[in-house]
């Protein structure tokens, strides 16, 4: 069944500078081959739900397995008859907001 996350997978034990190792993180997220981005807080994923939760097994055990007690935020959307919904929740906001953003009218673009 198709399924949308989000997910931040962090150590919580690496002290101070910590984006090398979610680097490693996205770098598993990417070579799975499911759609994803990457914000400034989290990675959103969508696929099959087996192959989503694999996905962030195998990038949560990329850092526990060197060690770090590891931090996995996650929310999902599971909604039956529903594909590519990473673009098209988007899509649908843009529609109605007439491609502007409250904070400051400028998108960041994908």
């Amino acid at each position: 069944m198709n399924t949308l996350i989000s997910v931040s997978i962090y150590p919580m034990s690496a002290g101070e500078t910590l984006s090398a190792h979610v680097a490693e993180v996205i770098k598993v997220i990417e070579a799975s081959g499911l759609p994803s981005r990457t914000t400034s807080m989290a990675t959103e994923m969508e696929g099959e739900w087996d192959d989503v939760m694999k996905v962030v097994k195998d990038a949560t055990f990329v850092l526990a397995n060197k060690g770090f007690r590891t931090g996995v935020a996650l929310r999902a959307d599971i909604r039956p008859g529903y594909i590519n919904t990473l673009k098209s929740k988007v899509e649908k906001l843009d529609s109605i907001l007439g491609d502007k953003r409250a904070c400051d009218n400028k998108r960041i673009e994908e």
